[in-house]
């Protein structure tokens, strides 16, 4: 069934707890319907179990709702963000007053697996930068545009959402660096190499005219049409460009920002300025990398030392 369809005592709380995340915790709409999606889950799976309300949610249907979905072979991964949703869920209803208790403080859920991220090697991240030179050579606008992307992308480990929200006044050349505007609206100042200043300068001097119309507003990447470039035209330049390198599986542009700290981790950089580089909130998150950079060590000890 549908949102559309529930009771209304569950209804009324998603409104609320949708407009509490967008307007409070500053969500983006697509971390929202994925909170919702897993929430109108729970509820229906509660329906069906005799609750009326959010009140009678318990531990006890909790625990079979992940249960249920781990019989049917449910990822941990997603598992673990299930019962995220209604631990948020829970916390938030509590504090308005909707519940007496939060039934989740005792619920456990599948720890998510730490899988580590695609990560394209020097050489690799060196030959896809390098095809996209040879096609901006020829200086039409998309391909000045896209090599730009592609260098900001690695230079400064942005995430595409992150990159395509990007406006001209937030690239200061003189100091080599973007402001960010990252998840949960939180600001960060991040520093980019000379290859990418020469790139974004010759977008600006070169390209972005050919592509300007009057809705193309600041936006320092533009798309086909004027307006400001669309993520999906960000995944669709890289996932061809990584592609087109036939040695890798990564496929997307946070391959690249999965580069840019390993490479920063491997060269040396501290584990505390990698994570204000990519604006994660905890180090935990950052730390996954230390793996990547150890597993590379371990497989060049196995290779190189007579004794290992």
């Amino acid at each position: 069934m549908p949102e559309n369809e529930l009771p209304e005592s569950f209804a009324e709380v998603l409104v609320g707890f949708e407009r509490y995340l967008l307007a409070e915790r500053a969500r983006s709409e697509h971390t929202v319907r994925g909170y919702l999606s897993d929430l109108i889950s729970l509820m229906y799976f509660a329906i069906a179990d005799g609750a009326r309300s959010l009140q009678e949610i318990d531990l006890s249907i909790l625990r079979q709702w992940l249960g249920e979905q781990s019989s049917a072979g449910l990822a941990r991964s997603t598992l673990a963000r299930r019962a995220a949703s209604a631990r948020t869920l829970m916390a938030w209803a509590l504090r308005e007053g909707l519940i007496e208790q939060n039934p989740t403080v005792r619920l456990k859920a599948p720890k998510q697996q730490k899988t580590l991220p695609g990560v394209l090697h020097q050489a690799q991240m060196q030959r896809l930068i390098a095809e996209f030179e040879l096609r901006a050579a020829e200086g039409s606008a998309p391909e000045l545009r896209n090599q730009a992307m592609i260098e900001l992308l690695y230079a400064a480990g942005l995430r595409v959402g992150e990159l395509a929200a990007l406006d001209i006044d937030d690239v200061d050349f003189d100091r080599r660096t973007v402001r960010v505007l990252g998840k949960g609206n939180k600001e960060r100042t991040v520093p980019f190499g000379l290859p990418a200043s020469k790139a974004l300068n010759r977008w600006l001097r070169e390209g972005r005219a050919q592509l300007y119309q009057p809705m193309s507003g600041a936006a320092l990447f533009l798309g086909a049409r004027g307006g400001r470039i669309d993520q999906r035209q960000v995944r669709a330049v890289v996932a061809e460009g990584l592609a087109a390198l036939g040695d890798t599986a990564a496929t997307s542009p946070h391959a690249l920002r999965h580069s840019t700290a390993t490479h920063l981790l491997d060269g040396g950089a501290d584990l505390r300025a990698v994570q204000e580089i990519l604006g994660h909130s905890s180090l935990a998150t950052t730390q996954i990398y230390t793996h990547v950079s150890v597993d590379r060590l371990r497989a060049s000890y196995r290779q190189a030392h007579p004794r290992a």
